[in-house]
């Protein structure tokens, strides 16, 4: 099908939203999100949720603007606790400077909330998954590992501590992140956020895009506390199977990397950190100023010429846990 004239990005390389063009100096960030509750507390559902969804405008480059709230509410459940996940929503707007303007409800068997947003990039400085070139080097913001740890509390197997990291972690906002990407976007090749399909499968969706190979060192990233423990025990989402299953197509593994720690590479995020590919010179000053900025990034590995793929390598420390 023919693309209109307009239309910047759209779906052929699975990045993170729609980019329409306006003018020369602007073009339109689309995206939607929403999910059932991945916290008890009705307030930080609502915040994670609006985060999320929010995320994937600033891993296109833009600035939101405003948004929309999608609800599905059972009639079963007391709407006081929809008012304090709208709140919690409400909250994380207004930290990403973004006017939630209206929305739409359906009455629903269980509880789900996100948002339609909608953001402002500069169409020739837009932030795409696809552009990862040989000798690029991969930087990862925030700890993996907050599908298992809403699988452990669901289940009532998290400990406080990990509830604590992976709430304040998933409540985020990555504007500070997507900002440093912004102003040194000549030297950012790709971007992406980590969420439902987990660093593999967004990695993955990357190097297609790009038409690259990457060699991924895991003892170089960072877990929330305990859940490489976790999935040893099986506490792992479906989705998360599902992500490794769909990967290891196209990745390969240290000959003694168990499962469950190759689950902990496909472990699906939510408002995960961001994932960027960007010259290999320009790594210490985005380094220094990511950390200035309050997002701290790690170098997880690099890009290399080849058949679009993943080659893991190293062994996950219990160290690597926050």
């Amino acid at each position: 099908m023919r693309r209109p004239h307009a239309l910047l990005v759209g779906t052929e390389t699975r990045d993170d939203a729609a980019v329409w063009k306006l003018d020369a100096r602007r073009a339109l960030v689309a995206t939607v999100d929403f999910f059932a509750p991945v916290v008890d507390d009705p307030r930080d559902y609502g915040f994670i949720a609006a985060a999320n969804a929010i995320s994937d405008v600033y891993a296109m480059g833009g600035k939101p603007v405003y948004a929309l709230n999608i609800v599905g509410w059972p009639r079963s459940q007391p709407f006081e606790l929809l008012g304090e996940i709208l709140a919690g929503g409400a909250e994380a707007a207004r930290e990403a400077g973004c006017a939630i303007v209206g929305g739409h409800s359906v009455d629903d068997l269980e509880p789900k909330y996100g948002l339609a947003v909608t953001g402002l990039v500069d169409p020739r400085r837009i932030m795409r998954n696809a552009g990862a070139r040989r000798g690029d080097v991969l930087l990862l913001g925030k700890a993996l590992g907050t599908g298992i740890a809403v699988s452990a509390i669901k289940k009532g197997a998290a400990s406080p501590e990990l509830i604590r990291a992976a709430t304040a972690q998933m409540k985020q906002l990555n504007a500070a992140a997507s900002g440093v990407y912004a102003r040194n976007w000549k030297s950012v090749h790709a971007l992406t956020d980590i969420t439902g399909f987990g660093l593999l499968g967004h990695l993955d969706s990357m190097l297609r895009a790009s038409r690259t190979r990457a060699r991924l060192d895991s003892s170089a990233l960072r877990f929330l506390p305990g859940v490489q423990a976790l999935a040893r025990e099986g506490v792992v989402p479906a989705g998360t199977r599902a992500n490794l299953a769909y990967a290891a197509e196209r990745a390969t593994f240290p000959a003694g990397m168990s499962e469950s720690d190759q689950l902990l590479l496909a472990d699906a995020q939510t408002n995960g950190g961001l994932l960027a590919a960007v010259e290999a010179k320009a790594v210490p000053r985005l380094l220094r100023a990511l950390a200035s900025a309050g997002a701290p990034a790690a170098v997880i590995g690099e890009v290399r010429r080849g058949e679009s793929g993943i080659d893991v390598v190293g062994e996950i420390s219990p160290a690597a846990a926050r």
